[in-house]
């Protein structure tokens, strides 16, 4: 039995000298002092000659800790020689061999050795009664098997970027051992990008030593090779000259020329001399090469994840070889050319992503183009610029550029020397002192020192002219009570640091328009990759027998047919190459626009012209649009005011001036998009007075923008815009006939970097069953990038529960004629391959127990599908120009080896390269057959009532995440963010503050499509 990896376990191995291995034990969160005790116990085990090792993982302490360290003491050598049984041993338990020979074991009145007694209570510990063990007992579930392909739609050719590998060595074994690095003082290594410096240098010195092993090594504390190591424990020492960054040629060295002279190398205080490094390699755990064979045939286990992963590190230790930024398995190499501006000083960087996937077809690399942010290369004070948009470098923020800088890398002029910004200067360079220490010496031997300017030193002492840093702050790079200084104009910025913060709207236009590929385009530039990259020159891939294949794979794909639409009166709609409109055409179930005002905070828009052209193209989509109470302007005084106060005084007028409460309100905003109007606003008219509303920046305004927009205010208000044709005549497969709830789940997190704001979970379910195209969502807040949703079922007294399934429920039961849902469709999206199983057994459990509260006895069917668009698979028509066809479905050969999942692209890709949606069925307790199942899914990518077009994702997912960004521009979260305590992304100790609750919405609104 192979050894189990799991981060939250640290696991106990057993090593037979033929090189067998047999699991011990695994203990959740083990101390360190009961390591040795577990020792002691091995090594009094009669009969058995076993080495141990520790798989030292990443842990918590717990108070349990104690309790189970106890058991085991209790438990001594008894529980130990049968913990340590193969299975083979086990069913011959009733004999024991001495010197070779089996004898029969000695007995005690047909009894089983007594068990030891108890351990003794703790002194601070009270008992806890114990459930009864059905009470305990909860069902794990697992993703469930594919039960089969489909078989509907044309079956067209499809090619797909993923690579065929061949395994030869599967026989041999990948060696997992622990590094730790540490200072000649022994104090641990913690700096990051140092440790691959220091094995390098391991390599190049102690090549005997590791038997010319090569070895592949995650840049932290796990390294790996193939077939064994010498010994299982080495020790070595290494010495490195002061470490630069190897992504830019700031390597000058200690008596190069350029470089500073020893008085300066005491003043800026810096390690020149060469450091020692103690590393220490320790073997942790052996995985067999045929696990990756094993995962092909659909048994996975984590060894083969192990493996997998193995094979990762190598292709990632070969990018950072070539000086590549490594992000997770995309690397960006320092090529200018790949490089493009974005705007603000950030530059979007293209590199590839490259890793290893195990599919139906076999073995296959999966490389895509990846683009990342990264901060503009060169003079630090042209990045301050172009970041915040000034003419010159008098006119910059200087508070707002310390926050940017920090942590930055740098090189100085000129001894290209590099450092980490640790902040900048109180004030100008040439008022900023520091003390210099004088060659001649007082009276009493001391050497002198003298304030001198940080100015005056570069200029008189060191001889270099400064042109424009006289008047600007110093760049400092020491410590904070020993700082170091720096002219800003000496300083630029090390090229491929990441940028990751959140991009504004116009970098994001910005670099969707710069960086999309079409596809013939996109496939050139990967063989291009695949060949740079020259992966079958690597000698550990080399020496796993592995060969990689420079075509693309071939895969059956088919083309399902289009949905048919129905539009009012009865009229078809026909959807060609997944878009369709509404000319000549009526909404099939038109609002009344009435009791209604428009409320202007745009200076320059012809809001009546505006309104006259609403009222007549309303009237051609049956929609009946009143003539607005009135038309309220911002008052110019408020233009300038707080987004806040330009609301509430826009309200007040609104107030006093409408006899009653208004249905529905259109708001002009000012020219801009995501204008900061935008969250209040909608806040005050959803949370606060029960008010449908529709936001507009109206720049160009024709007959289609008007179209587009009365396709939002419908939804909103109540209406349907289009639905499909066996949703009219309910003949859906599985789902009209019995009274089915679709869910869509997703949670939105702060930007990247804000560590303290809270995440928004959106749940949006269908109502009036059989239709499958109205929803109404559930918002709710949680703890800061908490991806489980956590507000499902949250009982909070015997008859109450504020759940967020709770209320979707009885929405659902009062909509669809006092009927209970007897399946429910869950999809989910934004979770990854590792946490399935966490949806399936966290998500999942609740929903159930909201289920169960309300009724006991009802027990409905469940399936469970996971939406990801956050993957690298693309497909290509071969020899077209063109993106695949809308509707292009694959469930086959890139696909998983066991588990059930498929690629849809439902929509027209009309810009770049199709990204299809990965579909992952976990759970299908209602029975559907493929075809049904894929056709439900393409039939939900035509719902969507925003839009005349298929959407990539089915709709409820797409409700879901507008629901939960909607909500959280409500929320003033960027507040809390610059005055909160946490730190380098931490969350705050103690669990941090509470996290505010979203206000509630209107019931007059709580069951609209307000997020559309």
């Amino acid at each position: 039995m192979e050894p189990r990896q799991a981060s939250s376990f640290r696991s106990l191995t057993l090593d037979r000298p033929d090189g067998g291995m047999s699991m011990a034990m695994e203990i959740v969160h083990m101390t360190l002092g009961w390591n040795k005790r577990i020792e002691e116990y091995i090594g009094q085990t009669r009969g058995c000659q076993w080495q141990w090792s520790l798989c030292l993982l990443p842990f918590e302490a717990s108070s349990s800790t104690l309790v189970v360290a106890r058991l085991l003491e209790s438990l001594g050598e008894a529980f130990l020689r049968n913990l340590t049984m193969d299975p083979s041993e086990q069913a011959h338990n009733g004999e024991q061999e001495h010197n070779g020979v089996k004898e029969p074991e000695q007995e005690h009145n047909g009894a089983a050795d007594p068990l030891p007694p108890p351990p003794p209570v703790p002194p601070n510990v009270t008992p806890i009664k114990a459930e009864s063990e059905q009470a305990v007992k909860k069902v794990f579930r697992a993703p469930m098997a594919r039960r089969g392909t489909g078989t509907k739609g044309n079956k067209v050719p499809i090619l797909t970027n993923h690579f065929k590998v061949n395994v030869s060595n599967v026989d041999g074994h990948f060696f997992h051992y622990s590094v730790a690095l540490a200072y000649e003082d022994g104090h641990p290594v913690d700096g990051k990008g140092v440790g691959r410096k220091v094995l390098d240098r391991v390599h190049q010195t102690y090549d005997t030593e590791l038997a010319g092993k090569e070895f592949a090594y995650d840049g932290e504390k796990s390294l790996f090779t193939v077939g064994a190591l010498p010994r299982n424990k080495l020790e070595f020492t290494v010495v490195l000259d002061d470490v630069t960054s190897n992504r830019n040629n700031g390597n000058a060295s200690p008596g190069r020329p350029g470089s500073p002279n020893e008085s300066d190398k005491k003043r800026l205080r810096r390690p020149y001399r060469s450091k020692t490094y103690k590393v220490e390699i320790s073997f942790a755990a052996k995985i067999p090469m045929q696990a990756i064979a094993n995962a092909l045939r659909g048994q996975e286990s984590e060894n083969s994840q192990e493996a997998l992963r193995v094979l990762d590190i190598i292709l990632r230790q070969h990018a950072a070889k070539k000086g590549c930024l490594l992000v997770r398995q995309s690397f960006f190499d320092n090529n200018p050319r790949n490089f493009t501006d974005v705007g603000g000083g950030v530059l979007g960087c293209r590199g590839f992503h490259s890793s290893f996937r195990t599919s139906q077809g076999g073995l296959s690399l999966n490389i895509d183009v990846s683009t990342t942010m990264i901060i503009q290369p060169g003079p630090v004070v042209d990045f301050l610029i172009a970041n915040q948009n000034v003419k010159d470098p008098f006119s910059i923020d200087w508070a707002k550029a310390k926050r940017v800088l920090k942590n930055l890398r740098i090189t100085t002029s000129p001894t290209n020397q590099e450092y980490k910004i640790t902040g900048l200067s109180e004030r100008p360079c040439k008022e900023q002192l520091f003390s210099l220490k004088q060659k001649n010496k007082d009276d009493a031997g001391e050497a002198q020192t003298t304030e001198v300017t940080v100015y005056d030193y570069f200029v008189n002492s060191r001889n270099i002219d400064l042109r424009y840093s006289a008047d600007l702050p110093c760049i400092n790079v020491g410590k904070p009570k020993r700082p170091t200084y720096f002219p800003i104009e000496l300083c630029s910025l090390v090229t491929l640091q990441r940028y990751t913060k959140a991009l504004s709207t116009f970098q994001r236009a910005s670099l969707v328009e710069k960086s999309r590929q079409k596809p013939q385009e996109r496939m050139s530039t990967l063989s291009g990759a695949l060949k740079s990259n020259n992966y079958d020159s690597e000698p550990l891939l080399r020496s796993c027998g592995i060969s990689i294949s420079s075509n693309f794979t071939q895969v059956d794909g088919r083309v399902l047919p289009t949905p048919k639409l129905k539009a009012g009166n009865g009229d078809d709609i026909y959807a060609r190459n997944g878009r369709w409109n509404f000319n000549n055409k009526k909404f099939v179930n038109p609002s009344k626009i009435e009791r209604w005002a428009v409320a202007n905070f745009s200076a320059r828009c012809d809001v009546r012209g505006l309104v006259r052209d609403l009222i007549k193209v309303g009237e051609m989509k049956g929609i009946t649009v009143e003539a607005p109470f009135d038309v309220f302007e911002e008052n110019p005084q408020f233009r300038r005011a707080p987004p806040l106060v330009r609301v509430e005084k826009m309200f007040e007028e609104i107030q006093s001036k409408l006899p009653g409460a208004p249905k529905f309100l259109l708001c002009l905003l000012p020219e801009r998009k995501n204008c900061d109007i935008y969250g209040p606003w909608k806040r005050k008219n959803l949370a606060d007075f029960g008010v449908v509303t529709q936001c507009l920046a109206p720049t160009r305004v024709n007959d289609q923008y008007l179209t587009n927009l009365l396709l939002k205010i419908n939804a909103k208000l109540g209406g349907l815009n289009s639905m499909l044709a066996i949703e009219q005549n309910p003949s859906i497969p599985m789902v009209s006939k019995v009274p089915s709830i679709i869910l869509g789940m997703d949670v939105s997190h702060g930007s990247p970097g804000q560590s303290d704001i809270p995440s928004i979970a959106a749940v949006v379910s269908s109502r009036q069953w059989p239709s499958i195209s109205r929803y109404r969502a559930c918002v709710r807040t949680q703890s800061p990038k908490l991806e489980m949703i956590d507000s499902l079922y949250k009982r909070v007294s015997d008859s109450e529960d504020e759940g967020i399934i709770r209320e979707l429920l009885l929405d659902f039961y009062v909509s669809s004629g006092k009927r209970k849902p007897d399946q429910i469709i869950i999809f989910r999206d934004g979770v990854s391959e590792s946490q399935f199983n966490q949806v399936l057994n966290i998500e999942l459990n609740q929903i159930i127990e909201a289920c169960k509260f309300l009724d006991e006895k009802w027990s409905p069917k469940f399936v469970v599908i996971i939406a990801q668009k956050n993957h690298h698979t693309k497909f290509f028509q071969p020899g077209s120009p063109d993106n695949v066809q809308p509707g292009t479905i694959i469930d086959n050969k890139v696909c998983h080896p066991r588990n059930n999942d498929f690629y849809l692209c439902a929509h027209a890709g009309m810009i770049g390269t199709t990204r299809p949606t990965h579909y992952h069925v976990l759970l299908d307790e209602i029975g559907f057959s493929p075809d049904d199942l894929q056709e439900l899914v393409h039939n939900l990518s035509y719902v969507y009532q925003r839009s005349t077009t298929a959407i990539s994702v089915v709709a409820p997912i797409c409700y879901a995440h507008l629901a939960a960004t909607q909500l959280g521009q409500w929320m003033k979260f960027e507040d809390a963010s610059e005055t909160s305590s946490s730190h380098n992304g931490a969350a705050p100790a103690g669990g941090g503050p509470p996290v505010p609750q979203m206000p509630k919405l209107q019931e007059s609104v709580r069951n609209s499509m307000f997020f559309c």
